[in-house]
């Protein structure tokens, strides 16, 4: 008779449950030097290696190797096993079936965790979807995690069942065969508290009132947007205030911008779960795969980690023309499809695209500002950026120099907070417009059925845009995004029809000459 209990695998940025199966036959004690366990179920080198340190984790923990041929199966062997997660649910099988733990106790509980050889517990990546899938797939009453997770799990479990955070494989069969442990409790809250404090704050931004009302209008409908100036002029500044103005994230927003972190390992146990919308910053020399995502079993890239906040891409006009190029198909659909030869990964990548660029190669722009390239050299920089791309960024917009008493004086804007305000004052009526409507939850969401519903125009403003297409030669996708960018002008002024005025301001978001 073998003994079970359950782990977990991940794959992509969920995780499968794994049963964890040992038979021990009759055979000869192994040698500390010769190890007679074997694994099987697809295994990689990392799994296999686990024998190594369970052999010298029980040696520490004066626990006594298994008497036999130990043969450890981990099924569905067809799904390929990774990592050396598996280390603590092997270790407990193999001491069950020496019947050292309880044999019915095991099975109730789901295990991850990496051994040491003096028999702590290390912490794992992935700890989020592993906890959440072994708690909800009803094959086990409760999770134990290594203690540098356990807060991480704790709170991707919430109240639906028990997580035990353990720092030793003694600590683990104490549990089992005892269960006097106390479980892991960690209120989402008390990180939301600490991560609202030391945030950047448009008060502290001198001077661009006109970048920082396009800003606020991306925040609010969740447009993206270029930002283009000399350099000194505070594009970088003001990117990094962006995410302090969307609204906060909601659980299920937290929990799966979480998940994506947790399985690269990005979280820790005095962070560990995100309420604050991430911001990402890539260099330009990054590759397709880095930011899209990918390698032999694909991992997410850097659009990924943005998920749910922001990309911030600096001197735009620097990035490899294919890597810009991928980046069409996930500011339309909200996600990325990684295939390999294996099988496909579909990773989530909404986010709000923010990029900035100087205006020339050297920079300055104007000659007045003592920019000395020609016309030519200009229009083969702004020609680093196909029509499509720039078609899917919604607000271009010119950050100019500031005045010499904008320079000098206290910076006196508004506060990010009351800006967030507006922000989440527009969201919401946006909500509850498209509530019954799946995918959309923004007006830059919207579809072209979306916008002849929502977007109704008046004969003044239908003959404005009339003019703007003829004058700025309006690709089809580019007069669908004045509309969307108008729908939310109107949101954050709180009116449902879309004044004039509003369809005026988000044409003059589309620059001519981008």
């Amino acid at each position: 008779m073998s003994v079970k209990c359950f782990s977990a695998a991940v794959s992509g940025i969920d995780a499968i449950p794994v049963e964890v199966e040992v038979k021990i036959s009759t055979g000869n004690t192994p040698s500390p030097k010769e190890s007679l366990i074997t694994i099987v179920g697809l295994p990689d080198a990392a799994v296999r290696e686990s024998r190594e340190r369970i052999t010298a984790a029980f040696m520490s923990s004066k626990f006594p190797l298994p008497a036999g041929n130990a043969v450890v199966n981990l099924a569905p062997a067809d799904l390929r096993k990774e990592g050396a997660s598996f280390d603590l649910a092997i270790a407990l099988c193999l001491l069950a079936e020496s019947g050292i733990v309880d044999k019915e106790r095991i099975k109730t509980f789901g295990f991850a965790g990496e051994l040491a050889l003096d028999g702590s517990i290390r912490p794992v990546k992935g700890a989020l979807p592993l906890t959440d899938v072994l708690g909800r797939s009803g094959k086990v009453k409760a999770v134990a995690v290594p203690l540098g997770n356990a807060c991480e799990s704790a709170l991707a479990a919430g109240k639906v069942f028990p997580v035990f955070g353990l720092a030793s494989l003694q600590e683990a069969v104490d549990l089992i065969n005892n269960g006097d442990f106390l479980p892991c409790r960690a209120e989402l809250r008390e990180f939301q508290e600490k991560d609202e404090k030391n945030q950047p704050d448009f008060a502290e931004v001198k001077g661009q009132q006109i970048a920082k009302r396009a800003l606020e209008i991306a925040a609010a409908g969740g447009h993206n947007i270029l930002m283009c100036g000399p350099p000194g002029t505070g594009k970088s500044m003001l990117a990094s205030r962006l995410p302090g103005i969307l609204p906060p994230m909601t659980l299920e927003e937290t929990l799966e911008t979480s998940r994506i972190h947790s399985v690269l390992g990005m979280l820790s146990s005095g962070k560990p779960i995100l309420t604050r919308r991430p911001f990402t910053a890539p260099h330009h020399t990054i590759s397709d795969a880095g930011l899209l995502g990918g390698g032999h079993d694909p991992r997410p890239g850097e659009i990924s980690l943005a998920h749910n906040g922001v990309l911030f891409l600096d001197e735009l006009p620097e990035f490899k023309r294919n890597v810009l190029e991928v980046l069409r198909q996930p500011l339309e659909t909200g996600s990325v499809t990684i295939s390999r030869a294996s099988g496909s990964c579909t990773f989530p990548a909404r986010f709000i695209l923010c990029a900035a660029m100087n205006p020339c190669p050297c920079g300055r722009g104007a000659v007045e500002l003592g920019c000395v390239c020609k016309p030519d050299e200009k229009r083969r920089y702004l020609k680093k950026l196909s029509g499509p791309l720039l078609d899917r960024i919604d607000l271009h917009i010119e950050v100019r120099q500031l005045t010499q008493d904008e320079l000098i004086k206290v910076p006196a804007g508004e506060p990010s907070a009351l800006i967030r305000e507006r922000v989440i004052a527009a969201r919401k009526r946006q909500e509850e417009r498209f509530a019954r409507i799946p995918g959309v939850y923004c007006n830059a969401r919207m579809g072209s059925r979306e916008i002849q519903q929502y977007c109704q125009l008046s004969a003044a403003s239908e003959n404005l845009l009339r003019q703007a297409i003829t004058r700025f030669k309006l690709s089809p996708r580019a007069y669908d995004r004045i509309l969307k960018v108008a729908r939310t002008i109107a949101d954050l002024a709180g009116v449902e029809q879309i004044p004039e005025s509003a369809i005026f301001e988000a044409i003059n978001y589309r620059k001519a000459g981008f």
